[in-house]
């Protein structure tokens, strides 16, 4: 089922979702249901796979020399996506990104979600190589999330690569975009971020998932501005815990964004990481809670695949 259907279908309950990594390769699908058991008490209507790029890695050989080599650390979204949905029943939905795949992979991948009955996409550009300063394009890849949302926009439209195809079947996609409350980090401003957003829902996304905040009011002044902007598909919030208090630091730094002052002195207050991780939660659930009175959709958690946290605080809210 599309997500836009499950939202709809709930008639303004807000529901519960989660995010995961892929196993790592040469790792079993169990460590994925052990990081999905504890969570299926609160009934997810769907469950997001993430999917990563390839980076490279150095192999030395006998002789001394370094060789540069591609390196997919975990290589099986769609295979995890198949496996969640034979399992539990539920929607899948994973990551499409430009990043490491040509136009060709991405439209053949698109085929085997189709085939697999997996009805939802989330479009994403994906995050530059940790070896590179900054996101370079596969060759004949998409370079923006705007461009990989047209292709399988078109799709939708029975349109693909190569017009030679005879009696092309449409695909039926529910596509999804990210949304960054606090600005896109290489956007020049937040209303340029508006405008491209804009774009996107005008293209064909059906709704958006937030970047991860811990002030509901910069949510809240998002979904405003959207709405002020004519974008009026399902705005997803993405919610994560702190748990540890290095993330006061790595959370700003990766994901460019604010911790209010509130939360941080809480924090540097606690006396051990355990305290931390309380504090982290007890935040969470009345931020989850004010989602709720607000009326946000479904409350989206990236959970890293470390489910208990998440549990602890669906308990509380659900």
């Amino acid at each position: 089922m599309k997500i836009i259907d499950h939202i709809n279908n709930a008639k303004g309950k807000t529901l519960f979702s989660f995010e995961l990594l892929p196993p790592i390769k040469g790792q079993s699908i169990k460590g994925i249901f052990d990081a999905i058991d504890p969570l299926m008490e609160f009934n997810p209507p769907f469950i997001d796979v993430t999917y990563l790029r390839e980076d490279y890695i150095y192999k030395q050989h006998a002789n001394g020399l370094l060789e540069k080599v591609a390196y997919r650390k975990r290589p099986s979204t769609v295979a995890t996506c198949a496996a969640i949905m034979n399992k539990y029943k539920v929607d899948a939905v994973p990551h499409l990104i430009c990043g490491g795949f040509t136009k060709d992979e991405t439209e053949n991948a698109l085929i085997d979600l189709q085939f697999l009955g997996i009805d939802n996409v989330l479009v994403l550009r994906g995050d530059a190589r940790k070896s590179d300063n900054a996101f370079i394009p596969t060759p004949n890849g998409h370079a923006y999330a705007s461009e990989l949302l047209q292709h399988v926009a078109d799709m939708n439209k029975g349109k693909y690569l190569h017009d030679d195809m005879e009696s092309a079947e449409k695909t039926d996609f529910c596509i999804g975009v990210a949304g960054y409350p606090e600005k896109h980090f290489e956007s020049p401003n937040l209303d340029t971020d508006f405008k491209w957003l804009k774009h996107k829902v005008d293209t064909g996304a059906d709704f958006i998932v937030t970047q991860m905040f811990f002030d509901n009011n910069k949510y809240q002044e998002f979904v405003d501005k959207c709405r002020a902007n004519g974008i009026n598909v399902p705005i997803i919030p993405g919610l994560k815990p702190i748990t540890s208090s290095k993330q006061l630091i790595s959370l700003p730094k990766i994901f460019h964004l604010d911790i209010p002052l509130e939360l941080s002195e809480a924090v540097q207050a606690c006396k051990s990481e355990k305290e931390v991780k309380e504090v982290g939660i007890e935040w969470m659930i009345n931020q989850c809670n004010e989602l709720k009175a607000m009326g946000a959709p479904v409350l989206h958690f990236y959970t890293m695949g470390n489910p208990e946290p998440t549990k602890r605080i669906a308990r509380a809210v659900f």
